[in-house]
């Protein structure tokens, strides 16, 4: 069995865009989908608590993906519902990355 064939799900990354220029020429920022159809599987944590700043909060989710560009500014789409990121953890085989942990929140 190989990693690829665990990942039973697909999501969409989103990254904020500045958008538009609106009337008083000003952008509009915005998210825009940067990718669409990634392969991932997602689990329930149980009480996984991030630290970011001096705010505690708990994961949603955790979302398992291949070695892909994602980041903490980004949010995913996952069953038509919005998470943003909280955490980014890179997963190595012995030489390369191999896949990523992301700790999810939905966005509220």
């Amino acid at each position: 069995m190989t990693y690829n064939s665990l990942l039973i799900n697909t999501c969409t990354t989103r990254r904020k865009h500045p958008g538009a220029i609106d009337e008083y020429g000003t952008p509009a920022p915005g998210w825009a989908n940067e990718l669409v159809g990634i392969a991932c599987r997602f689990s329930t944590p149980s009480n996984r608590e991030i630290k970011i700043g001096a705010e505690v909060v708990v994961a949603d989710l955790i979302l398992f993906v291949e070695d892909v560009d994602i980041t903490v500014q980004d949010r995913v789409v996952l069953n038509t519902l919005t998470y943003e990121v909280l955490a980014v953890i890179p997963r190595q085989d012995s030489l390369t990355g191999h896949h990523k942990e992301c700790l999810l929140r939905v966005v509220k």
